[in-house]
């Protein structure tokens, strides 16, 4: 067998793929279609010059807990964390604005008579977070290192948020949980919603919520710049339309979801096993909005100004009436608003005295509707005054997104739909394998699903290693 690799797509999973091939000796070459790479882990100057957006991912719990990424040397090649005071705020229209602080002790002051309930549900996590991260981010198995813990996480997996969300008495505590739920693109009545929001929870009181100074791109240059320390290659501009023709490698891994897996590779697979990446189902898209801004956000409630992250959707009804509508292929005339203000705490995204903000909502998978004036109504609602700090703003659609990176198909920026089957087997039952037995996948479509962590690239690259090696 060839000692050479190939990886296609360098995003953080790709890059991830092919640092492990790296350090088994595999000489490894990436391929990215885009002129910069990073797939949606990209900053560009999407507005104005000195203006530094994140394409995609912004805020970066599970890359900061990595269980991959916190075996590299990530900092030597100059990716440096930033932690905001706090992870997260959530603005109510009273004025105020209800905060997940850092450390789960204030947490619990700041969540008064919800504060126990609270660290009864994520304390057994944070708590023995070496075990359980690990366990988190790879594929679903029956024999666990720690099982009672995984069997408490795949209990709250079978709840829905709404029915978690009834242990809070204060209806401030359910509005912070319907956010961190609503992250997982279900309709806060679905099973999975609640561990989704518990997931999310844990790593705040962790590892935080913290943000790369310089933006995304930090994540991705200090990967690839290991990676060609280890011998690796990256070449950008280097769009692959069939795998025929690229020069025979010993493996290759596609950090591509189904579809272009199917488009570049569907001669070399199977006719069963096209047929069931043909039934993969994709979740639905955001609507994105990156700004140039003349000055900080005028929050009502300055605790807002304490977080990088802050959610806009006021109560637990409107979040879950927000994501019933998208759930249902509607468009939600209140949506829950994710909202990211890097520049406040790292001063390299903007020009002096200026920042950038972005945001986006959920909409049905595809859409093409434009949603701006709900999107901006929901910020000024808690912001009153916002549209008068825009000096720019750059808007994407569903399918803009997908035109910019074609792996978040239909705008869907996790991957694949979260529904049970898929949670389990992901895009297939095979996970990383194919119908060829020197194809695999490592994208977000496989297990752990979305999120910067490189656990996807990092199972794939071991399965390929470990059946190359038999």
């Amino acid at each position: 067998m060839s000692r050479t690799a190939c990886v296609i797509g360098a995003g953080p999973n790709g890059l991830a793929a092919g640092i492990v091939l790296a350090q088994a000796g595999l000489q490894v070459e990436v391929l990215e279609a885009e002129s910069i790479p990073g797939g949606a882990a990209r900053t560009l100057e999407l507005t104005q010059p000195g203006f530094l957006h994140d394409f995609g991912s912004a805020v970066h719990p599970w890359a900061a807990g990595s269980p991959f990424f916190s075996t590299l040397p990530l900092t030597d090649y100059g990716l440096q964390w930033i932690h905001s005071p706090a992870p997260l705020a959530h603005p109510l229209d009273d004025g105020t604005a209800v905060v997940l602080e850092r450390d789960l002790r204030d947490a619990e002051l700041a969540l008064g008579s919800d504060g126990k309930v609270w660290h009864e549900l994520v304390a057994p996590f944070a708590e023995n977070w070496d075990r359980f991260a690990p366990e988190v981010l790879q594929p679903v198995h029956f024999f666990s290192r720690c099982p009672f813990l995984m069997a408490r996480l795949g209990w709250y997996a079978l709840c829905s948020a709404r029915s978690l969300a009834r242990r809070f008495g204060n209806p401030r505590t359910r509005a912070l949980f319907a956010g961190l739920a609503a992250h997982s693109f279900l309709s806060l009545d679905e099973p999975l919603s609640a561990a989704f929001g518990l997931v999310l929870a844990v790593p705040a009181h962790v590892v935080g919520w913290p943000i790369p100074r310089g933006g995304s791109q930090s994540i991705t240059n200090a990967l690839g710049a290991y990676l060609v320390k280890l011998g690796g290659r990256v070449k950008t501009g280097a769009r692959v339309e069939n795998l025929s023709s690229l020069p025979k490698y010993g493996v290759t891994l596609c950090d591509l979801t189904p579809r272009q897996v199917l488009r570049i590779a569907g001669d070399r697979l199977s006719q069963a096993y096209k047929h069931r990446l043909k039934k993969y189902r994709y979740g639905p898209g955001v609507f994105k909005v990156d700004y140039a801004l003349r000055s900080p956000i005028p929050w009502k409630a300055k605790d807002c100004l304490r977080a990088a992250t802050v959610h806009l959707g006021g109560s637990f009804e409107e979040i879950a009436a927000s994501e019933e509508s998208m759930s249902k292929g509607q468009h939600a005339e209140r949506p829950l608003v994710l909202l990211a203000q890097p520049s406040l705490f790292d001063t390299t995204r903007a020009p002096q005295g200026k920042h950038t903000a972005w945001a986006y909502c959920h909409v049905p998978h595809g859409s093409k509707a434009d949603m701006l004036g709900r999107l901006e109504d929901q910020i000024e609602r808690f912001a009153p005054g916002f549209r008068e700090c825009i000096l720019a703003r750059r808007i994407f659609s569903s399918a803009q997104l997908e035109e910019m990176d074609s792996n978040l198909v239909g705008g869907d920026i996790g991957g694949g739909a979260m529904n049970l089957r898929q949670f389990l087997f992901r895009p297939t039952w095979r996970q990383y394998a194919t119908s060829a037995k020197d194809i695999y996948i490592c994208s977000s479509s496989t297990p752990p699903g979305g999120g910067v962590h490189g656990m996807c690239g990092y199972h794939a690259a071991r399965m390929a290693l470990s059946r190359m090696k038999r």
